[in-house]
């Protein structure tokens, strides 16, 4: 067992309090937006192992390239190779994150294989696929946590432009009312990345004034607005579902659901993979044609997720994901120690309180790394988060 040594990633939207709160350190100022948790090759954690030589701090990249089956199990392997099949994040949301989408496993390895081909290069602007995975993911409120998930209806998403009373927002109206839902969603969606740029930051603007004036059910819309002026993704929200999430309850994005994290703090765990198709809500690279390949023309509720207990006491997030299982243990003080060994490599994420995992003591924001099949009991009073590979 690791404790583990974690990348905070600054990206802009980042809260600038969030994750120090948790760590109970001193905010820098700066936007801290993700700590990762894993083996993704872009800011793997670190743990210290002990050598011929020595103490060594390494990569937990490194540690699992060194004995891929003695780390993962030969059931992880099997199943995905000799890499960590899941990533673990702190993600602390201060403004909007852009809207996206994710590829299912047969799209994500289509498109790697044709820019290959084509000889896009990886790191290339507009290099839309990084890698041949798809890329589920599941985000757990560690705090109030507002968000967007899924087109909702196209009547609903009509009402609330048409209460705007803009005039160059009727077409998308019409067209919202004149079709049946897939047509609709899809030609609004089309039309809106398509339009004249000028023309459309004025649209937006116009939008954006309106939603402040009126308020309600639009407020989450203005403050969209704010953080991105003139940008078409504010329109491409509001045909997706506002969801506010509240402590321990949970969102699960498959592929092809439109999505965006608005404000927040949160536990976020996701197959290992990079591949995101952008919607709005950014300076980077809109690939439109891929994008509507990619994206799933339905209305569909935010289905919430709340953790259903076991008699062992650990509350499991179900999802369809095979490269991930998150759950939760709130751990009470003097209580017996619980058992957490298991056939697949952990991740544990003490949210609260004070946990002892084996050897180690872990705080808030603190986690530890477990090899596959290493014997490890936890006692609190805390709260852990476990991450795994899905049984």
């Amino acid at each position: 067992m690791d404790r583990l040594s974690n990348t905070v990633r600054p990206y802009a939207w980042g809260s600038t309090t969030a994750i120090p709160a948790l760590l109970g350190i001193a905010p820098t100022g700066e936007p801290q937006a993700e700590m990762w948790m894993g083996a993704h090759p872009g800011a793997p954690s670190r743990v210290t192992r002990t050598t011929a030589s020595g103490e060594t701090e390494l990569a937990l990249t490194e540690a699992i390239d060194a004995d891929p089956e003695g780390e993962l199990g030969a059931r992880t392997v099997a199943r995905f190779g000799p890499r960590l099949p899941f990533l673990l994040k702190l993600l602390a949301a201060g403004a909007p994150l852009s809207v996206q989408v994710h590829p299912n496993l047969e799209q994500a390895g289509e498109g790697y294989a044709d820019e290959e081909a084509r000889g896009v290069p990886i790191d290339a602007p507009h290099r839309t696929y990084k890698d041949a995975n798809h890329k589920p993911e599941l985000i757990c409120a560690l705090t109030p946590f507002d968000g967007l998930c899924g087109f909702r209806r196209p009547n609903e998403a009509a009402d609330a432009m048409e209460a705007l009373g803009v005039d160059s927002l009727k077409p998308y109206v019409d067209l919202l009312r004149a079709h049946p839902e897939e047509a609709a969603l899809r030609e609004v969606l089309t039309a809106i990345l398509g339009a004249e740029p000028a023309e459309m930051a004025d649209t937006v603007a116009e939008a954006a004034a309106a939603a402040e004036r009126l308020g309600g059910a639009h407020a989450p819309y203005a403050r969209i607005a704010h953080h991105f002026p003139g940008d078409p993704g504010v329109l491409a929200a509001m045909l997706l579902n506002y969801v506010q999430l509240q402590p321990g309850e949970a969102l699960f994005l498959g592929a092809g659901v439109p999505h965006a994290y608005l404000d927040g703090l949160g536990v976020e765990i996701m197959a290992n993979s990079d591949n995101v198709l952008r919607c709005g809500l950014t300076p980077k690279h809109i690939d439109v044609p891929e994008l509507l390949r990619i994206v799933r023309f339905e209305a569909t509720e935010p289905g919430v997720l709340r953790p259903e207990a076991a008699p062992s006491g650990e509350e499991l997030y179900e999802t369809p994901a095979d490269e991930f299982a998150l759950s939760r243990y709130t751990l009470a003080s003097g209580a017996a120690p619980t058992e957490l060994t298991a056939p697949t490599p952990q991740i544990l994420l003490c949210t609260a309180g004070s946990v002892t995992v084996g050897e180690l003591t872990l705080g808030p924001g603190e986690s530890a790394y477990v090899p596959a099949d290493e014997t490890v009991e936890a006692a609190g009073p805390g709260t852990l988060f476990r991450a795994t590979v899905a049984a």
